[in-house]
């Protein structure tokens, strides 16, 4: 038997300019996650949680706030992108170019625009990248730049995070 590692994501090096990662997991929103998420971050525009508000307007039916947009596609680059990052830089550029409703299956993918090694880390090294996520019809819902510090393979402080177990694990457990 051998330990067999799991998925430890990107490094820096395996960045490359004009890569792209389409993202593995689509996730579709619901009308609860966008009430919570509405209500979790004080947003009190009904538009986003008041179904007879919401049919006054253009769109007939409640939108999913923006920032949840953002949030699902910023998990969903995670795995591709950002699994050994330790600090967001920043988020520019950001557009939302298509209403999200609830019922909505969305997908992300990101393509590297730049990489740099940090000056001041020498652990480290700088992405950024442009992500855009599609609903289910193929229709952008929007798009930002992110910027983040991703750690170089080897870092030392990726070392040793998995504890040891008190006792091994083996078949016949």
């Amino acid at each position: 038997m051998s330990v067999q590692p799991g998925w430890q994501g990107r490094f820096f090096e395996d960045f490359n300019v004009g890569d792209i990662y389409q993202h593995p997991l689509g996730r579709t929103v619901t009308e609860a996650d966008n009430i919570q998420f509405s209500l979790l971050t004080m947003n009190t525009n009904q538009m986003h949680f008041n179904s007879e508000y919401a049919a006054k307007s253009e769109f007939k039916k409640p939108l999913v706030v923006s920032t949840l947009t953002v949030a699902i596609a910023v998990g969903q680059s995670v795995t591709d992108l950002t699994q050994n990052a330790f600090a967001n830089l920043g988020w520019d550029d950001i557009k939302m170019t298509h209403p999200v409703f609830a019922g909505d299956t969305l997908f992300s993918e990101s393509i590297v625009k730049e990489k740099r090694e940090s000056s001041s880390r020498p652990h480290a090294g700088i992405v950024t990248v442009r992500t855009r996520t599609l609903n289910q019809d193929g229709k952008e819902v929007c798009s930002f730049l992110r910027t983040f510090y991703v750690y170089k393979q080897g870092a030392e402080q990726l070392q040793g995070i998995f504890p040891e177990g008190e006792t091994p694990l083996t078949l016949e457990d």
